[in-house]
């Protein structure tokens, strides 16, 4: 009884700690179009181990989201350097540099950390991570047009 007991526990707290918006392809379409002058930065996290793990993202110092397992959001951004951090119990930093009419790819990897997991960004290949991007869920505070 112990054993069901924590095993729906653990399913519990898995099932919550996802993104449960629509799913990027159910969205896609609604996604506006780049203005000319900006680069779009993609945010996405595959990973459901250590799902109650979801440190905020920041880009250039400001939160833009939440690193949430199965979700993805982005960012409009002006060009130029750009600086993804996440913190847990120690910061993880990804730097690159953004161009007027850029999509980039920010993969929020989970690793195993000393005391709580670390979210780590990395900068994902477009075609790889549009495939990655697929079936997750929308976890973004930007209003898509209908």
């Amino acid at each position: 009884m112990k054993n069901f007991a924590l095993v729906a526990f653990t399913s519990f707290l898995l099932l919550t700690g996802c993104a449960t918006g629509p799913k990027h392809s159910e969205v896609a379409s609604s996604i506006p179009a780049l203005k000319a002058d900006q680069g779009r930065v993609y945010f996405y996290r595959t990973a459901i181990m250590g799902a109650a793990v979801q440190p905020d993202v920041r880009l250039n110092g400001t939160v833009v989201g939440s690193a949430v397992p199965g979700g993805f959001f982005f960012v409009d951004q002006a060009p130029g350097a750009c600086e993804v951090s996440t913190s847990t119990e120690v910061e993880k930093k990804l730097t690159f540099t953004l161009a007027a009419g850029d999509t980039r790819y920010v993969r929020l990897n989970m690793n195993f950390g000393l005391l709580v997991g670390r979210v780590v960004p990395e900068l994902a290949p477009a075609a790889e991570a549009t495939k990655e991007i697929a079936d997750l869920s929308y976890a973004g505070a930007t209003a898509l047009k209908k």
